[in-house]
């Protein structure tokens, strides 16, 4: 099962993003892949002001993990882009960010690939002149199931 869909606009983003939310629950993993200014920051972005979160959502980009809590739900968004050796992931402690409670989005994962924990969806973003194709693979029992919510509710 995989899903697949095209987003035109900001607008198309914002609501791919509240579907996204709608779909998923605490212990999520998600990991977003694509070129640089793909729009992989911007999704999780409005995905986060979806689920509850109030005020700035900065990237990652230099801080490496900007981490947000709503309802009691750890959120932890990363970008390993700066990431030059897969055991920096080891070296900053990442692997204590994903307890009980929480949802983690990942970008660049392929930067500490043999250290991240269980994932539940793969995203991509392909750049295609002025729209993007998100794919999303599910990785697990929870990430199929998440999937079929998502789809349920996109067909409404």
């Amino acid at each position: 099962m995989q899903y697949s869909t095209k987003l035109s606009n900001i607008h198309a983003t914002k609501e791919f993003a509240k579907l996204v939310s709608q779909s998923i629950s605490a212990n999520f993993v998600i990991t977003l892949k694509g070129d640089l200014g793909a729009g992989k920051t911007t999704l999780v972005r409005e995905i986060l002001y979806h689920l509850g979160v109030v005020g700035s959502v900065k990237s990652p980009t230099y801080t490496l993990v900007e981490p947000y809590i709503v309802n009691d739900i750890q959120i932890n968004h990363f970008d390993l882009y700066r990431f030059n050796d897969p055991d920096e992931w080891i070296e900053s402690g990442f692997d204590e960010y994903f307890a009980n409670n929480c949802i983690c989005f990942i970008e660049w994962p392929e930067k500490a690939l043999a250290y991240l924990p269980s994932v539940d969806w793969q995203l991509q973003i392909i750049v295609e002149d002025d729209t993007r194709s998100i794919e999303i693979n599910p990785k697990s029992d929870k990430g199929r199931q998440c999937l079929t919510q998502l789809t349920k509710i996109a067909a409404h």
